[in-house]
């Protein structure tokens, strides 16, 4: 069952950034240019970004080129199939195609596990489609927050085939927010307060500049793990 969203308008766009609590290694894994003294969240104060460090996380590198590879032949013929839509049916998204995965061949399946494994408690009751979002280069993901009914308080999502920008905003305070730079291959994970107290969306290409520099959106597959309400 595809899950619920609530979609929110954006009010204004988010201040200066103001936290660099963690700095990205290595840029050599993505389409990114190393940038200079440059982190992977940011957000609107350091109190903020403390207090939802154990929620918030994005992990570069997480997969090989070759695993992306092996991901992208799989998902590719069936996605090939669908045209991408401008028009969701709760108006979440702009340019996209999507489809429901159960059943992946042994390679898949093995870099899966390794996203289960550290993004969700051992044991913890997960919904067993694996959810794939193709986003044009021209498309995006508005501001929403995912129903409760159908989704636990853990979201885990590769991005493959191009960097991209997340931005969480506090749904009673928009002037807190933070922005989360996804490089290609990374693995992100949202948790608790950010997964239901923020909206969060994916920014359009000539939207995406994170800590002033230009991070273009290309085509962005992303593959995404939940888990069932508890």
């Amino acid at each position: 069952m595809r899950p619920l969203l609530v979609v929110f308008k954006r009010i204004h766009k988010p201040p200066v950034y103001a936290s660099r609590p963690r700095c990205l290694s290595s840029c050599a894994s993505s389409g990114l240019s190393p940038l200079r003294d440059d982190a992977l969240i940011l957000g609107s104060s350091r109190e903020l970004v403390q207090r939802l460090g154990s929620q918030v996380e994005v992990r570069t590198a997480f997969i090989s080129e070759e695993e992306e590879g092996v991901l992208l032949r799989e998902l590719e013929p069936g996605l090939k199939k669908k045209r991408y839509e401008f028009d969701h049916w709760d108006d979440a998204i702009h340019g996209y195609r999507e489809t429901e995965r159960v059943r992946w061949g042994a390679a898949c399946e093995e870099v899966l596990n390794r996203v289960r494994s550290v993004a969700f408690p051992e044991g913890s009751p997960l919904l067993g489609p694996v959810h794939i979002l193709d986003l044009d280069k021209t498309g995006y993901i508005k501001p929403h927050i995912d129903s409760v009914k159908f989704c636990g308080n853990t979201i885990a999502g590769l991005s493959l085939l191009s960097d991209s920008i997340m931005r969480l905003v506090k749904e009673d305070a928009s002037n807190e927010w933070l922005d989360l730079l996804l490089p290609r291959r990374s693995l992100y994970i949202l948790r608790d307060q950010a997964r239901y107290n923020f909206t969060h969306e994916i920014l359009k290409d000539e939207e995406s500049v994170f800590s002033g520099q230009r991070v273009p959106r290309q085509r962005r597959i992303s593959v995404i793990c939940r888990n069932l309400p508890g």
